[in-house]
C-alpha cells in the first residue's frame, strides 16, 4: 500500500537552480539527496512528473544496478574481464558494449614478476592514450589479491589514472582486507582530486569470504565516503569458491542456491549492487539466458562475462584465447526490464499520478517495484511507453 502523504522524514523539497521539463528548478530535499527523476515517489511520498533528467546519487535510493560518476547515471549489467597482458584485447575492448570493462591483471597474467609488470605497463600505456568519454564503458581493474608481491604496485600504477572508476579486488575474505586496499588507494597518486572515491569491489571467492560476508557488506556503512575508496557491489566468483568448498557445479546450480541469495541480501541490505557469477558454458546462448534470468529472479544486479585467457589454459590452447562479447547482448537484455514490464510499471505511475492530483489518499498499486523498473529501463535507454 502505498500513501501519497508526504511520510514524516521528509518535508517536501527545496527549488533552486533551473532544469526544464515538467517541474521548473532541481529538488533538494532535507534528507540530503539532489534528485529529479520520475521514478521516486516512495523515496519522498511525492510523485514528479515523468522526465529524463540527470540523476545524482541519493542516500535513500539504493539498490539499482547503477552508479554515478560525476552528473551521469550509468547502468551496469555486463563486467567484460579483458586480459591486460595482450595488447591486441585491450585494444579491442571498449568497442565490445559492455556496460563495465574489467582489465585483469590477476588470473590472465602469469605469476612472474616480469608478467606482471609487463601486462601492468600495457594497461597503464593503453588507459593513458584511451579515448574514455561519457559515453564510454565504465573502466575497472582486478588487482592482485592482499597476500601477494603485486598487489601495491598495482594499485599504485593503476589506480592513481583517474580513468579507472573501480578496482576488483580478487581473493577477498574479509572486512579487513578492505582496510588494506583502502590504505593502498589512499596513498596512491592523485587519490585526492578525484571528483568522486575510486569503488572497491570484493571479489568473494572462498568459504571464508561467505563466512564474514555480513561484515564485508557492512564496510560500506562504516567508511564512506573517503579519499580511500568506496565500496559499491559484491562480486560472485563462483568457480573459486566452488573450488574451495568441494562444491560440484550442476546444470542446475541448485547447489548454488543458498550462497547466491546470501549474497544478494547482503548487498541489498547495504545498497550495493549484486555482481553473479560467470556463466561457464559460454557457447550456449540459451543456457546463458536462462542462468540470466535467474539471476535477475534472484535479485542479482549485473553479470560477469568470461575470457578465455587465463595463463594456465593459454599454456596449452594458444589459439582459444578469446574475449566473448557475445555474451553481453544476452546479458544486458536480459537484466533490463521486459517491455511487458515497463508498459505495466508506466500504467502504475500513470496510477498514481491520477491519484496524486485528485488527492486519494492512497491507492493498492505496486508503486514501489513499478518506480525501480522505469528508473532502470531509463538508465539503460529503453523506451517508456506513453499510457
Amino acid at each position: 500500500m502505498f500513501r501519497s502523504a508526504t511520510p514524516k522524514y521528509c518535508h517536501g523539497p527545496i527549488r533552486y537552480g533551473s532544469i526544464s521539463d515538467d517541474i521548473e528548478g532541481d529538488e533538494k530535499h532535507p534528507c540530503g539527496c539532489a534528485t529529479s527523476l520520475s521514478a521516486l515517489p516512495t523515496m519522498h511520498g511525492l510523485f514528479l512528473p515523468t522526465a529524463s533528467r540527470s540523476l545524482r546519487q541519493c542516500n535513500r535510493f539504493n539498490g539499482l544496478n547503477r552508479r554515478f560518476i560525476g552528473t551521469r547515471a550509468a547502468i551496469r549489467r555486463s563486467y567484460l574481464y579483458v586480459p591486460s597482458g595482450s595488447e591486441r584485447m585491450l585494444q579491442k575492448s571498449l568497442g565490445t558494449g559492455s556496460d563495465v570493462i574489467i582489465y585483469d591483471l590477476e588470473d590472465s597474467v602469469a605469476p612472474s614478476p616480469e608478467d606482471k609488470a609487463n601486462a601492468r605497463a600495457n594497461l597503464k600505456k593503453f588507459l593513458k592514450d584511451a579515448d574514455i568519454g561519457p559515453s564510454s564503458p565504465q573502466i575497472a581493474v582486478r588487482v592482485n589479491d592482499i597476500s601477494t608481491p603485486f598487489f601495491a604496485e598495482d594499485v599504485k600504477e593503476i589506480v592513481s589514472n583517474i580513468k579507472v572508476n573501480a578496482v576488483v579486488l580478487a581473493k577477498t575474505h574479509s572486512a579487513e582486507d578492505l582496510d588494506v586496499i583502502s590504505d593502498a588507494i589512499r596513498q596512491a597518486p592523485l587519490a585526492d582530486v578525484r571528483a568522486v572515491p575510486v569503488e572497491i569491489i570484493p571479489s568473494l571467492e572462498s568459504a571464508k569470504a561467505m563466512w564474514n560476508l555480513r561484515d564485508i557488506a557492512a564496510w560500506k556503512t562504516k567508511h564512506e565516503p573517503r579519499v580511500g575508496g568506496e565500496l559499491g557491489a559484491l562480486m560472485f566468483a563462483c568457480e573459486d569458491y566452488c573450488a574451495d568448498t568441494s562444491i560440484i557445479r550442476t546444470p542446475s546450480r541448485r547447489e548454488l542456491l543458498y550462497t547466491r541469495s546470501q549474497l544478494v541480501i547482503a548487498a541489498k541490505a547495504f545498497g550495493l549492487d549484486a555482481i553473479d557469477m560467470v556463466c561457464i558454458q559460454y557457447k550456449d546462448k540459451d543456457y546463458l539466458r536462462d542462468e540470466c534470468v535467474d539471476g535477475r529472479q534472484l535479485g542479482f544486479t549485473g553479470k560477469v562475462v568470461p575470457v578465455l585467457a587465463n595463463w594456465k589454459a593459454s599454456i596449452l590452447t594458444p589459439p582459444q584465447q578469446a574475449i566473448h562479447p557475445s555474451q553481453v547482448p544476452i546479458i544486458q537484455s536480459t537484466y533490463g526490464p521486459t517491455p511487458e514490464e515497463i508498459l505495466r510499471a508506466a500504467k502504475i505511475l500513470k496510477g498514481m499520478r491520477e491519484a496524486h492530483a485528485s488527492e486519494k489518499g492512497a491507492i493498492g498499486i505496486d508503486v514501489g517495484q513499478a518506480t525501480k523498473i522505469i528508473a532502470i529501463a531509463e538508465a539503460a535507454g529503453l523506451t517508456i511507453p506513453t499510457v
